[in-house]
């Protein structure tokens, strides 16, 4: 018998946050999360998403041992906005058996159908830019910071229990960064020419001394140059924050690109160091000597790929160089400290600026997510 449980005790919420090294632990390609990292993000106290939401963990037990895991949540700040409530599910995790993930999705279910909500969506883990969606394809080499490795089964579970794709998949491209390629000495020339074309486009760097005024500028980007997209849902100051905010401590500023059109914010490109080349390595922090071997790492390897996870240009400014400038700048500057290559996710079928972009930088698509969707 499978039974599906709240989690209360301190003891349960190590089983919840531990449970996907079960899951993973003959796959190669799984980059542990960081626990410590993952317990504020579950924790009401301290995760960003509680500012605006509430959610509740659950794991499904089975002859008195922990076979699955998920998170049922709502965003009443979205919620407002769109006029009627949806339950974000995130944190699935389970055996391959059919019938704990019908437990699992049926909780949620019924999570969604006592608070009124209109359907179940995800996988989310809590922001919807953490680990979003299911893998659909892509399986030859780990993911970057931030996107999620599923296992196979769950899309067919997925599948099974009524969910279907919601909206376009995202997409996740590598770049290699070579400047004599073909198509990149093209980008340089085109850019070459909107810059002595166009003096009123400049490029900056992020000044991370004023964290919160360029967190304001990101904000106002981000949803001016995601409005357009399909049900989208204009971002608060608290999710900005809660995924910019963490990564300053890792960045360079001079690969947080913002551009400016006389002055006026109309762009921002920002690439940290992929991380996840150290953290597979770590074990997510779970015992004490996992830090030893976190710090021996940092120290010692400089990584060899860039990750950017998001291009910001409104659209009165997709037919004005802004974009060329930005990718022209980052591949120059990323180049020039010594990168192999960029991964650019999670970006939507559906965004034209980022394909167009993308495409001129000859990038190919090594990785596809999808979003599932269940009416209740």
């Amino acid at each position: 018998m499978i039974e599906v449980k709240l989690v209360i005790t301190k003891l349960e919420r190590n089983i919840f946050l531990t449970f996907p090294w079960r899951i993973y632990k003959d796959d190669p390609l799984w980059v542990p999360p960081l626990l410590p990292e993952r317990a504020k993000v579950i924790d009401p106290k301290r995760g960003a998403f509680f500012k605006n939401g509430y959610a509740d963990l659950f794991i499904a037990w089975q002859d008195g041992k922990p076979v699955g895991t998920i998170v049922c949540s709502e965003d009443t700040t979205a919620s407002k906005f769109k006029g009627y409530g949806e339950c974000m599910i995130g944190f699935f995790e389970c055996v391959e058996d059919y019938d704990v993930a019908h437990a699992l999705l049926q909780t949620a279910e019924e999570w969604a159908r006592a608070r009124k909500l209109k359907s179940i969506c995800g996988p989310y883990n809590l922001d919807v830019e953490d680990s979003r969606g299911l893998l659909i394809e892509g399986r030859d080499r780990p993911p970057a910071l931030l996107c999620a490795h599923t296992q196979p089964y769950y899309v067919k579970f997925f599948e099974r229990f009524g969910l279907k794709k919601s909206n376009d998949d995202g997409l996740a491209y590598a770049i290699d960064i070579d400047l004599n390629s073909p198509r990149i000495q093209r980008l340089l020339k085109l850019a070459d020419k909107i810059r002595e074309r166009k003096k009123e486009i400049t490029v900056r760097s992020a000044d991370f001394k004023n964290i919160d005024r360029e967190l304001r500028i990101i904000l106002d980007l981000t949803n001016r140059a995601l409005a357009h997209l399909p049900g989208f849902t204009p971002y608060s100051f608290e999710s900005v924050e809660a995924v910019i905010r963490p990564l300053v401590s890792i960045a360079d500023p001079e690969l947080a690109l913002f551009a400016e059109v006389d002055g006026k914010p109309a762009g921002f490109f920002p690439a940290v160091p992929n991380l996840n080349e150290v953290f597979i390595k770590v074990n997510g922090l779970r015992y004490p000597w996992n830090y030893l071997q976190l710090l021996w790492h940092l120290r010692r390897r400089k990584t060899k790929s860039l990750t950017i996870k998001t291009v910001l240009v409104p659209p009165e400014y997709w037919d004005s160089g802004v974009g060329v400038l930005l990718f022209d700048e980052m591949a120059r500057r990323s180049a020039a400290k010594g990168y192999e290559w960029v991964d650019l996710s999670v970006t939507g079928e559906d965004n034209p600026d980022t394909y167009q972009l993308a495409r001129h930088m000859d990038a190919k698509i090594y990785k596809r997510y999808r979003i599932y969707k269940k009416e209740v």
